[in-house]
Order: structure tokens, then C-alpha cells, then sequence
């Protein structure tokens, strides 16, 4: 599998969309497995067991995974678990079944069934308006007052997406994206009426775990601790609220830095903040299987299930990965629809944890896997292998069904009329320019992308690629906006096969600005803009893009990525896409102050290279963090690079370094040090509290 199909993989599900995720395939490592068998039927599962070892080890040896943790139960029991790969990079700290995961999104599962156990006790009416439970919930767009808890949970609310500022921290709890999310919201417009259609949204799921937290009058996780994790015996499931020893955790790596990371916390906790083992969340999946009654309704669990997706615009049904329920992403998972059984799946994705669980819940059989690094969807592949394993062993399916694809392409003849559909192509990726050729041919590239992807016309009215495995073809949708629609099959070799069914990109409308406003935004060209207000604990230092420079794509005037210039200053989201290619939209402004030019975007603040000063060349200086809190930056003269830069730090403050290129080369939260060499024409920055001082000695 290519390096950049991966890529594609791995973005699909992350919950933590502001950080500019990086995968890269490391030095395979030693592999450890363990097995327990519990069954206590005739079962015993020992081809299962040695399938999914080979293929867990799969993972970590040639997708790059760090570790994987898996566990199958059938009828209520744990029949298979076991784990493989590398915790500590000495390995001297063993996998076990208790080593302990961020299962990112799948969160978002625990969320939604206390919503429903809300509803189960008459708390809750999922088609109330939210500020029936939380009055002070206010937004900038009016229609705001037609969201409902339903919309919220099967993504069909129309909020922009994810606000995650000071939300991912290394080894920090700290709740300040929670409590100030309502606030948040205050400044934000809706991008969609609400019910219009569903999109993936991670700023749903907090809105619902705020009501939660009003009606029930707990706290989130004492909310979830004592109505599932204590009755399931879920010893191992946590939250960032919790005491959790990092002794227990999964070691977490990045290709940016060397050693082990530390502690990962994503503190809004419902969009996917939860920590879990595999074992953990087999027991969870007993409430959906219905082995454990009293904790949900039938009622409850079978709304769960449901088709929401189909109560707004979405493209016709074909096998797909994505297909939402009320929290579940999909609630008729291919490969399974193909044997005509019904598997709902939720995955989950946070910068270094990942996640899949996948229930049959006519079958009472449920397979979770947990890794670090990869991604859900990698991890739903091992979670479906189980599945469909003990399918076999229990001869409920007698033989696999083979991978599918399209077949060659066979060319026919293109109609004229499809020629108007050529453009360009916006969603949450860059935008695409489309090329419709009167010889039936359908080129689709990008500004990063010199090279094209090339489809056929074929007489089902589709345009299909040469190797078979996606097809495509333009719809126009109620709403009056062109979309282009995929449906493809993405098989990973050793591991199996994946299908899609989407709106990839919708068709972006002309939009011819005044020489007044293109002027405003020519000037931007080029221009460098520095991250000012993201904790000093913050992950971003190190995998966001906390230094970046603007540039336009000169094929699509008139818009920054796929956000509408509407003035000198201003941008917006023009995009409705349902499910994952519209998701994490936002709108973007401009404002100057004394002679410094400010970009705000869903919670972050960025400044222009005039906040930048020179680092002093002297033996010693002082950096104080002004009363905003906003991070201080520096360059690297030239008169100071190569030398040894050495911090006397304050108690709540760190500094990260960066070289030419942008990349961090050193993060004192990470490594502990607070010396540094210093790069050619690198930047610092300087982060903490208020009133942090810093003091700053240059050595040779």
C-alpha cells in the first residue's frame, strides 16, 4: 500500500483536525503477543487467534503502528485477546491486556449513551431545542434554536465543526476548552440549517456532553463511571479527570522527535478524550448486544441504530464505511451488509491514539482494537477480521466473499452536457480542478499536486479509474449545489478491504472580487503568521502547523481554500457536504492593530512576522509573557546561530524551537531540557502564563 493511500486512511476519522497530522513508516520493532481463552463453549478459536496475530503483527511491521491491543467476545465472554508491538523503546514495559489507550472518537459512544440513559429516565427529549436544557447556549446565527440532542448526535446540527483550542496538552487536564466552549460558540454562524444533512462534527458531541453535565448534575466522567464503567467492570476506562499513572498508558511516538512522548490529553472528553483497553470496550458493547440489560432500554439501543443519515441530503446508498446512527458512524459496515448481517462501528483517532469498535449485534459479537499510531481505519480492519473469523468458526457465513472492485474500465461515449460540470472542487481537503475532456476522459488535480488522476466515461454513467477501484460521477442535489460523487474500494494488502460512498467535493461558484478587496488579499500573498494563543502544554508546538505561510492558489480566485472571499478582511465556509468532506469548515478574519495584521479561526489567534523580534545577541536577557498570554516570538540572528541556548524556566511555561523549514526541532514540555543549539534562521517561541519570565543565557 502507498505511502499517500495511507495518508488517506489515516485522515479519515481524527478528532483533533487543527493539528497537522504526520505518518511516516518507522523501524519495525519486536513483536509480543498474548492470548487468553475464556471460552467456554466447544469454540476454541485457535485459527482466529492465529489469524489476527499475523495480522496485528502486520501492522506494526509494515504500516509503522507502535502497538496493537485487540480483544473478540462472543455471547457475553472474552474468547480472544491479545497484544503486539512495542511500548517503551528500552523494552523493559510490557503489553499487556491493561495497558491502557485513547480511543479517540469512540468517545463519542459513551456520550451518546448517556444522552440515551437520560432519555431512558424522561430527562431527555432527544427533539426538544438544546437550550431547553441549556439556556445559556447562544450562538451568532439565529437557527441555532432549531438544534435538537438528535442533531447533535448523528451530526446533522450544522455547527462548523471542531473547537479545539487548548484542547490536546501533554500531561495536562486542564479544562479550559470545556468551560470556555458555550462562549466559543457565541461568535460562531451555523453552516447549514439545522437537519439538513449529516456531518461529521466534533462540536456536537461536546454541546451534548455540557447537557449531560446540566441534567444529570454530574460531571461527565463521574456520569460514565457510574452508569457504565463501574456496572461493566471496566477497570481500565478512564478520563483525562481522572487519576491515570502514564506508567499504565501506551507508549506514544512521533517521527518529529526521538524519545517517548508524554501523556496525551484531549480534554474535551466526549468528542474523544476517553482512555480504554480492548477488553474494556467488549464489555461496553454488551449494552448493544443486549447480554447486559438494565443499564439502556431495547428501546434506547435500537434508536441508536437507526438510520439518521437518511433524513437529510446524502448520496444514494452503496457499500460504505460511513453511515451514521446517533453516535455510531456507521450502522450498515461493509464488508458485513455483503453477508446480509448488520455490524454498527465506531472508530476513533487523536494525534498518536486510535481505535475501532465493531458490534454484531443480532450475533451478541463485538471486537474492539486499539493501537498507537495508525488509524481507525487500519484498526478496523483487525476488528472486522475477528468478526468475520468467528462468522466462520461458528458457520454462520460458510466462505468469504471475494474483494470487490468495478472491473477494467470500458470506455463508451461521453454525452456533451457533462462537459459543464468542469471547475473547481472545494471541501476539507485543497481544492481540485476537474477537467471534463469531449473524449470521455475525467482529470481531476490539485495546486500541490503536479500530476492528475485520470478516468474513464463508461456506460453506466460513470467515470471509472484504470485500475477499477473507483468511480465518479457529478450529481446535482436538491439544495441546487454540484457535487462530486465517489464510491470506491480501497483494499490494504494483508489486511483487508475498505469501501466508501461520498460527496467528495462540491462545485464552487464563481466569485469575482472588487480591485479593492483582491488588492487586500494580494498583499497577504506570502506573508508568514505566527500561532499566538495555545497553552504553553500545548501539543500543537510540535505537530501543529504553529508557523504558517499564505499562499493562494492562483486557479481558484476568489477563495481561501475552499472559503469564500466576501471581503477586504473576510472569508467564509460556502461548502455543504454530508459526511467527512465537509467537515471542519471554518470562516476566517483579518483585523490590524498597530501596525500588526491578526488571523482568527474557530478559537486560534495568528499574528503577522511583525510580532517577530530579534532574539538579544548578548550573553544574557529576559522574556516576560505580556498580560494577553499571548506567546512571544523571536528569530535567530545570525550573529547567535550554533550557539547553545540555555532557559532558566518559570514554573508554568515551556519554549520550542523551530528551524527554516518550520519544523520543530525542540520542545522543552517533551524533552524535558532546556538547552538548545540554535538553528540558522530558526524561530522561538516563548509560552506560559501571564507574568512568566524567562531568562535566557547564549553560550558558545
Amino acid at each position: 500500500m502507498r505511502k499517500s493511500m495511507i495518508k488517506r486512511v489515516i485522515k479519515r476519522r481524527t478528532s483533533i483536525t487543527a493539528l497537522s497530522l504526520v505518518i511516516t513508516l518507522l523501524t519495525p520493532w519486536t513483536v509480543m503477543a498474548e492470548s487468553s481463552n475464556t471460552n467456554s463453549s466447544d469454540l476454541t478459536y485457535q485459527k482466529t487467534k492465529q489469524t489476527v496475530i499475523e495480522k496485528a503483527k502486520s501492522l506494526t511491521e509494515t504500516y509503522g503502528i507502535t502497538s496493537v491491543q485487540y480483544a473478540l467476545m462472543d455471547q457475553g465472554e472474552i474468547v480472544v485477546s491479545g497484544q503486539t508491538g512495542k511500548n517503551d523503546l528500552q523494552g523493559q514495559v510490557p503489553l499487556t491486556s491493561d495497558t491502557i489507550y485513547g480511543i479517540g472518537s469512540t468517545s463519542k459512544m459513551f456520550l451518546t449513551a448517556s444522552v440515551m440513559k437520560l432519555v431512558d429516565e424522561g430527562k431527555v427529549n432527544l427533539d426538544l431545542p438544546v437550550t431547553s436544557y441549556i439556556p445559556e447556549f447562544k450562538m451568532k446565527d439565529e437557527r441555532y434554536k432549531q438544534i435538537t440532542p438528535r442533531m447533535l448526535l448523528n451530526h446533522s446540527a450544522g455547527l462548523l465543526g471542531t473547537s479545539s483550542h487548548n484542547a490536546s496538552l501533554y500531561g495536562d487536564n486542564d479544562t479550559f476548552a470545556h468551560d470556555t466552549f458555550l462562549e466559543q460558540l457565541t461568535a460562531q454562524n451555523l453552516k447549514a440549517e439545522p437537519g439538513a444533512y449529516s456531518v461529521y462534527t466534533n462540536d456536537g458531541f461536546t454541546l451534548a456532553e455540557i447537557l449531560v453535565e446540566r441534567v444529570s448534575g454530574m460531571s461527565f466522567t463521574a456520569f460514565i463511571h457510574k452508569h457504565f464503567t463501574e456496572p461493566l467492570n471496566m477497570e481500565h476506562t478512564k478520563t483525562p479527570q481522572d487519576v491515570v499513572n502514564p506508567a499504565d498508558m501506551a507508549g506514544i511516538y512521533s517521527p518529529l522527535y526521538e524519545g517517548q512522548l508524554p501523556q496525551e490529553n484531549y480534554n474535551i472528553i466526549a468528542s474523544g478524550g476517553i482512555y480504554s483497553t480492548a477488553q474494556d470496550l467488549v464489555k461496553f458493547s454488551q449494552i448493544f448486544t443486549g447480554e447486559v440489560k438494565g443499564i439502556l432500554s431495547s428501546k434506547s439501543v435500537q434508536a441508536m441504530e437507526q438510520k439518521e443519515y437518511k433524513k437529510g441530503m446524502w448520496p444514494e446508498d452503496s457499500d460504505a464505511s460511513i453511515s451514521y446512527g446517533l453516535g455510531w458512524d456507521s450502522v450498515d459496515l461493509y464488508p458485513f451488509s455483503e453477508y446480509g448481517i448488520k455490524a454498527v462501528t465506531k472508530g476513533g483517532d487523536t494525534v498518536s491514539y486510535h481505535s475501532s469498535l465493531v458490534v454484531l449485534p443480532e450475533h451478541n459479537l463485538a471486537a474492539a482494537v486499539t493501537s498507537s499510531g495508525g488509524s481507525s481505519a487500519l484498526d478496523q480492519t483487525i476488528a472486522s477480521e475477528l468478526l468475520l473469523s468467528a462468522l466462520e468458526a461458528k458457520d454462520i457465513i460458510q466462505e468469504r466473499k471475494p474483494a470487490k472492485t468495478f472491473g477494467v474500465p470500458v470506455k463508451a461515449d461521453m454525452p456533451e452536457e457533462l462537459l459543464k460540470y468542469a471547475g473547481n472542487y472545494g471541501g476539507n481537503k485543497p481544492v481540485k480542478k476537474v477537467e471534463v475532456n469531449p473524449s470521455g476522459q475525467l482529470l481531476i488535480s490539485s495546486a500541490s499536486n503536479s500530476t492528475s488522476d485520470q478516468y474513464i466515461y463508461t456506460s453506466d454513467g460513470t467515470f471509472v479509474n484504470k485500475e477499477g477501484t473507483q468511480k465518479l460521477k457529478f450529481v446535482e442535489e436538491s439544495n441546487g449545489q454540484i457535487y462530486l460523487w465517489s464510491r470506491s474500494y480501497m483494499s490494504i494488502r494483508g489486511l483487508g478491504q475498505l469501501a466508501f460512498s461520498e460527496y467528495t467535493a462540491q462545485k464552487l461558484e464563481s466569485n469575482e472580487l472588487s480591485s479593492e478587496i483582491q488588492a487586500a488579499w494580494n498583499q497577504r500573498e506570502g506573508n508568514t503568521y505566527y500561532l499566538l494563543n495555545e497553552k504553553y502544554t500545548s501539543m500543537a508546538y510540535l505537530h501543529a502547523s504553529t508557523i504558517i505561510p499564505m499562499q493562494f492558489d492562483k486557479q481558484v480566485p476568489g477563495y481561501v481554500g475552499s472559503s469564500k472571499i466576501i471581503g477586504a478582511n473576510r472569508a467564509v465556509n460556502q461548502v455543504q457536504i454530508p459526511g467527512l468532506a465537509g467537515r471542519d469548515t471554518t470562516d476566517i478574519q483579518f483585523l490590524s492593530q498597530n501596525g500588526i495584521e491578526y488571523i482568527t479561526a474557530a478559537g486560534p489567534v495568528y499574528a503577522s512576522e511583525g510580532i517577530v523580534q530579534s532574539l538579544y545577541s548578548g550573553k544574557q536577557s529576559r522574556v516576560t509573557i505580556q498580560l494577553d498570554g499571548y506567546a512571544r516570538w523571536f528569530s535567530v540572528p545570525a550573529a547567535v546561530s550554533g550557539k547553545v541556548m540555555t532557559v532558566k524556566m518559570p514554573a508554568t511555561g515551556s519554549f520550542a524551537v523551530y528551524d527554516q523549514r518550520g519544523a520543530c526541532i525542540h520542545h522543552t514540555v517533551i524533552s524535558g531540557k532546556n538547552e538548545v543549539v540554535l538553528p540558522e534562521n530558526g524561530r522561538i517561541v516563548f509560552a506560559g502564563e501571564p507574568d512568566s519570565v524567562f531568562e535566557v543565557s547564549l553560550n558558545k
